[in-house]
């Protein structure tokens, strides 16, 4: 093979794994607005690596989220944020300053989230968060391997309804 259609196939493999990193990221965000049909908890695992952590990071969201590990742990808990409960009434996230790099069959992604929450008393908020995440590959199906939230500002909003 020559030394032009490996740096091709090269390219190719990374444009693919960029473009399945942001669909596994996409995928997660969707389940995660509210108003949604209630979210198994199995659609949240299949997202996650067996060993995945999930975790607040920086003085805000240390104590309040914590450290997740293992698929079923960090689907539960993300569920319990979900419908049926009652914690959000809206719920929407907006992703933006995409960086994703892919080496092999793993990769990083980091994203500006921001993020307008209603809660059930009525309060409504904007939130900017920053995440970085680490993906791999397994069998074929890229996974989020380490998630990890930052909260960078929130602002009171007037109410949002859906």
């Amino acid at each position: 093979m020559s030394v032009a259609l490996t740096d091709l196939l090269q390219r190719l493999v990374t444009l693919e794994g960029e473009s399945a990193v942001r669909r596994v990221v996409a995928r997660y965000m969707d389940l995660c607005d509210v108003p949604h049909a209630p979210v198994a908890v199995a659609e949240l695992a299949a997202l996650f690596t067996e060993d995945a952590i999930w975790e607040g990071i920086g003085a805000q969201y240390v104590e309040k989220f914590g450290r997740q590990q293992g698929r079923d742990a960090v689907a539960a808990f993300v569920a319990a944020y979900l419908p049926p409960s009652p914690h959000f009434a809206v719920n929407l996230h907006f992703l933006t300053s995409e960086a994703i790099q892919v080496d092999g069959d793993s990769a990083r992604g980091q994203w500006i989230m921001q993020q307008i929450s209603t809660y059930e008393d009525g309060r409504s908020e904007l939130i900017s968060a920053r995440l970085n995440l680490d993906f791999r590959c397994v069998d074929g199906q890229w996974l989020i391997a380490h998630f990890r939230t930052q909260r960078l500002f929130n602002s009171p909003l007037g109410e949002v309804r859906p």
